[in-house]
C-alpha cells in the first residue's frame, strides 16, 4: 500500500530551475544553465556541479534572491496534483538538490508535509558562494532511506517523481519511479514515463497503479498494464459466460415454458368438427391427469413435444404444467426462474391471423438467435486474440526485465572494477612518492628543460655557461638518487594490474550498454503488443455488448410469442383418449431422437432452437 509520494522540486513542482533564476541576478545564467544541463543528463557529478554553480552566485543579494524565488511559477497541474494526493491519504515530500529558500515557499503554498533541500550560505545579506546540506554529497536515495526508516515506511510504499540524473537513485529505489518531462537518461530507467509539462497527468498513472498495489504490475506499466489485463480477463470471462452460457440456458428455459403451454402443431392442425366432444366430467379429468402424470414420470419429460398430435383441454394443460414445474423445482431448488419482459403486443382473435403472427415471430427469433450467436463467436475470437497477446506481452516484459536485471548486475561489476582500479592507482601513486621516484622524475624534467633552452635560444657565453653548470649540478644530484629496486618492481606490477582493471571496466561497460539497448527494444515491443491487445479487448467488448442487445431483442419477441400462444390456447380442441394412449410410444421415439441430437452436439454440431427444446424436454445434458 502506497503511503508516501516524493517529488523533485525544480522543473517538477515549479516550472523552472531555481539556481538559473538566481544566476540572472549576477549575470551568470548561461554558465549555470550549461552546468545544470550536464548534471541533469548525467554527464557531470552532481556534487561537483552544485559546488561549481553556487560559486558563481557569490555576492548575490539574499533579499533579491528571495524575491525572485517567490515569483517562481508552479508547474501546470502541481496544485491540483498535491491536493488530490493528500485527499487520498498520501504523505507528500520534496527531496531536491535545490535550496530551502524556494522549498520553504512551496511547502507553505502547497501544504507539503516534508522538504529536504540544501542551504545557500549567506553573510551580511550576501551569498558567499558556498552550499551546505545532506544533498550536496549524499544521493536522494540516501536521504529517502533515512527518512522512511525513521517513519516506519518501506521503499515498496513509496512513489518517486523526478526529471534529472540525480533523481535516478530515488526512482530506482522506490516501488514506482515516474519520469516527468525527463531527460533521456531518466526515462530509460523509469517505471512510468510522462511527457509534457502538466503534473496532473501522473494522477491517472498513480490511481491506476496503486489500485492493484503490485510490484509486477508497475514493472509492466508498461510500462502501463498486465495485472489489469488479468483482472479484466477474469471479469470478462465471468460476464462472457453470462452471455454465452447462462443466457443460453435462460433462453432455453423461457422457450420451453412458452412451447410447453402451446405446442406449435396444435395451431397448425385443422379442427375436425366431428371429433369435438362435450366437456368431460370431473372423474374423467382426474383419470386423464393420473395417466398423464404417470407417463411424464416414466419419461422424465420437462416439456411437451411440439410435433405431438396429442390434444388436451385447458384444465389438463394447467395441471400438467404445474406438476412439471414442481418436479423441476424439487430437482433444482436454487434455480431462479427468469422473467420475460412485458410487452404491449396484442394477438389477433382470428386463429389464422394468430397463427401467422406466431410464424412471423418464430422466424424473427431464429434470425435474432443466429445474429446473437455470431456476435458471441466474434467475442470469443477477439478474447482469444487478446489473451494470446497478453501472454506474449507478459513473456516479452519478462525478457525486458531480465535484460534490465542483467544490465544492473553488469553495472555493479563495472563499479567494482572501477573501485579496484582506483585502489591500485592510489597504491601506485603512494609508492612513487615514497621511493624517490618522484624526485628523480622531477630532476629529469628540469635537466631536459635546461638543455632545450640552451639548444633553441641564442645566449651570451656567460649565461650559457651558467645554464650548463646548473644542468651538470642537477645531473650530479640525479646520479645520487637510487630508486629502490623492490619498489620499482612493485610499481611495475601495480601498473600492469591497473591496466587490467581498466580493460575490464571498458569491456563490462560495452556489455552493459548492449544489454541496455536490448532491454529498450523489448520494452518497445511490449508497448506495441499492448496497443494491439487493447484494440482486441475493445472489439471483444463491442461484440459482447451487441450479443447482449440481441438477447434482449430475443426476449421481447419471445414475450410476443407467449402472448400469441395464450390467445391460441383458448381455442384449442379437446384430445381424444386414443391419441393419449399413443403418447408413450411417441415420447420414446422423441427421447431416442433427443439422445442422438445430444451425441452430435458433443461432437461440435450447432443446435437449432427446436433441438435445444427437445434436449430440455427430456432433461438430457
Amino acid at each position: 500500500m502506497i503511503k508516501l509520494v516524493v517529488f523533485d522540486l525544480d522543473n517538477v513542482i515549479v516550472d523552472g530551475e531555481a539556481i538559473d533564476e538566481i544566476g540572472k541576478l549576477v549575470n551568470v545564467e548561461d554558465e549555470i544553465a550549461a552546468i545544470t544541463e550536464k548534471a541533469m543528463n548525467g554527464d557531470l557529478d552532481f556534487e561537483a556541479s552544485i559546488n561549481e554553480r553556487v560559486k558563481l552566485l557569490k555576492g548575490a543579494s539574499v533579499e533579491e534572491v528571495k524575491k525572485v524565488l517567490h515569483d517562481l511559477p508552479l508547474m501546470a497541474g502541481a496544485e491540483e496534483t498535491i491536493k488530490e494526493l493528500k485527499n487520498k491519504g498520501f504523505s507528500i515530500a520534496v527531496i531536491s538538490g535545490s535550496f530551502d529558500l524556494v522549498s520553504d515557499i512551496i511547502k507553505e503554498k502547497l501544504d507539503i508535509d516534508y522538504t529536504f533541500t540544501n542551504t545557500l550560505v549567506e553573510d551580511d545579506g550576501k551569498l558567499t558562494g558556498e552550499v551546505i546540506g545532506d544533498l550536496v554529497s549524499n544521493s536522494k536515495a540516501d536521504v529517502l532511506s533515512k527518512f522512511i526508516k525513521e517513519n516506519d515506511i518501506s521503499f515498496d510504499e513509496v512513489i518517486a517523481v523526478g526529471d534529472g540524473a540525480n533523481d535516478i537513485s530515488m526512482l530506482e529505489s522506490s516501488k514506482i519511479g515516474i519520469a516527468f518531462n525527463a531527460h533521456p537518461v531518466v526515462r530509460e530507467i523509469a517505471d512510468v514515463v510522462v511527457e509534457g509539462k502538466n503534473l496532473s497527468v501522473i494522477l491517472d498513472y498513480i490511481n491506476e497503479l496503486t489500485e492493484s498495489d503490485s510490484k509486477s504490475e508497475v514493472e509492466e506499466k508498461v510500462e502501463k498494464k498486465s495485472i489489469e489485463n488479468s483482472i479484466e480477463k477474469s471479469e470478462d470471462d465471468a460476464e462472457e459466460k453470462l452471455v454465452e452460457i447462462e443466457v443460453e440456458e435462460e433462453i432455453i428455459e423461457e422457450s420451453v415454458e412458452v412451447e410447453v403451454e402451446i405446442p406449435a402443431d396444435e395451431v397448425e392442425a385443422p379442427v375436425d368438427q366431428s371429433e369435438v366432444k362435450k366437456e368431460p366430467s370431473k372423474s374423467e379429468d382426474k383419470s386423464e391427469d393420473k395417466s398423464e402424470d404417470e407417463s411424464n414420470e416414466k419419461n422424465k419429460s420437462k416439456a411437451k413435444d411440439k410435433d405431438s398430435t396429442e390434444e388436451k383441454n385447458s384444465t389438463n394443460d394447467k395441471k400438467s404444467s404445474e406438476d412439471k414445474k414442481e418436479e423441476k423445482s424439487a430437482k433444482k431448488p436454487n434455480k431462479r426462474r427468469k422473467e420475460l419482459p412485458k410487452t404491449d403486443f396484442i394477438a389477433s382473435d382470428d386463429p389464422k391471423e394468430a397463427k401467422k403472427q406466431k410464424d412471423e415471430r418464430e422466424e424473427l427469433i431464429a434470425k435474432i438467435a443466429e445474429e446473437r450467436d455470431d456476435f458471441n463467436l466474434k467475442a470469443k475470437e477477439q478474447k482469444k486474440i487478446r489473451d494470446d497477446l497478453n501472454k506474449k506481452l507478459s513473456e516479452n516484459l519478462n525478457l525486458a526485465i531480465n535484460k534490465r536485471n542483467e544490465r544492473d548486475e553488469t553495472n555493479k561489476q563495472v563499479v567494482e572494477a572501477k573501485n579496484a582500479r582506483s585502489e591500485v592507482n592510489k597504491k601506485l601513486k603512494k609508492l612513487n612518492m615514497t621511493s624517490g621516484r618522484k624526485d628523480k622524475i622531477k630532476l629529469e624534467k628540469e635537466i631536459e628543460k635546461i638543455d632545450n633552452h640552451i639548444q633553441t635560444t641564442v645566449l651570451d657565453i656567460k649565461k650559457e655557461n651558467a645554464l650548463v653548470k646548473e644542468a651538470n649540478e642537477k645531473r650530479k644530484l640525479l646520479a645520487q638518487i637510487k630508486e629502490d629496486e623492490i619498489d620499482k618492481e612493485e610499481a611495475e606490477k601495480l601498473q600492469v594490474l591497473s591496466e587490467e582493471h581498466h580493460n575490464k571496466v571498458v569491456e563490462l561497460s560495452d556489455v552493459a550498454q548492449n544489454l541496455h539497448d536490448e532491454m529498450l527494444e523489448f520494452f518497445k515491443q511490449t508497448d506495441e503488443i499492448r496497443t494491439t491487445a487493447d484494440n482486441a479487448h475493445k472489439l471483444f467488448l463491442e461484440a459482447r455488448k451487441a450479443a447482449s442487445a440481441k438477447h434482449e431483442e430475443f426476449k421481447v419477441v419471445l414475450s410476443e410469442i407467449k402472448v400469441v400462444n395464450k390467445k391460441i390456447d383458448t381455442r384449442r380442441p379437446k384430445r381424444r383418449s386414443s391419441e393419449k394412449q399413443q403418447r408413450p410410444i411417441k415420447n420414446k421415439e422423441e427421447k431416442e431422437k433427443a439422445e442422438d441430437i445430444f451425441e452430435k452436439f458433443k461432437n461440435g454440431k450447432k443446435l437449432s432452437t427446436e433441438e435445444l427444446l427437445l434436449l430440455q424436454k427430456y432433461n438430457i445434458n
